[in-house]
């Protein structure tokens, strides 16, 4: 009987779990640069003072899918795309180097360049900062950044940095519980000049809604199946107690 209820009750508290993980993707199915993560449900055996008699559910993120999302023309100077293993470098809050997709920037008063989140944007030469004040700023295919200072001609643009873009592969990066993604042990990641920069546009998303949707409901299915085992361990626990009694 315990061995029923225990594996029912980890595999309803799984279930939830990779809803969690399937309604994060569906929330974020418009978000700028998003990549969806993988749920996935094994079953794993318990070890304790005893033998190991017990299997338990565990669900996981197994990964995330870096496919490319589609290019979405915005006309914007300070949005950009990258090819499909090309990465941005931010700084994250603890200060250090991290990558993410989402390529809507924007300048500070102190002429920071920051994405979306304000994180800085890291060029070749660190952070970068751009000289202001500025009427124009704009990205070249390899990731230059050029500018217009106020006043200058409308033909003038002055190249100030570029921006560090790397080039890695999903096996190469995971995803962290801020969104950005980071090395994995043992990968090194370097800047690569075959990675191209669109201007004026964004990735989007590459969460497929009805997939998503589907995975959703077979989860919820799964959760009432091992809902009704708990149920029918309980009605079968209370029987084998009735027995007992009239014995």
């Amino acid at each position: 009987m315990d061995k029923m209820l225990y594996i029912a009750t980890s595999g309803a508290k799984q279930s939830l779990l990779g809803m969690a993980v399937k309604s994060n993707n569906l929330a974020n199915a418009n978000t700028t640069g998003f990549k969806a993560d993988i749920a996935q449900a094994r079953s794993m055996q318990a070890f304790g003072e005893g033998l190991p008699t017990r299997v338990f559910a565990l669900q996981e993120r197994a990964g995330t899918n870096t496919s490319a999302g589609g290019i979405s023309a915005t006309g914007r100077d300070l949005d950009i795309a990258m090819s499909e293993q090309g990465w941005l470098t931010v700084l994250d809050d603890a200060g250090s180097e991290a990558y993410t997709k989402a390529g809507s920037l924007s300048v500070t008063q102190e002429g920071l360049l920051v994405d979306r989140e304000g994180r800085q944007v890291v060029g070749e030469g660190g952070p970068i900062i751009l000289p202001l004040p500025i009427e124009k700023v704009s990205f070249s295919k390899d990731g230059t950044i050029q500018v217009r200072p106020q006043g200058a001609p409308a033909n003038f643009l002055e190249e100030v940095d570029r921006l560090k873009i790397v080039q890695a592969s999903g096996r190469q990066v995971e995803k962290g519980n801020d969104g950005l993604f980071r090395a994995r042990e043992g990968q090194n990641i370097d800047v690569s000049a075959e990675v191209s920069i669109i201007p004026g546009a964004l990735e989007t998303s590459n969460v497929n809604p009805v997939h998503e949707m589907v995975d959703m409901i077979s989860h919820q299915r799964q959760f009432e199946l091992q809902v009704k085992l708990i149920k029918t361990a309980e009605e079968n626990d209370q029987r084998a107690e009735s027995l007992l009694r009239i014995v």
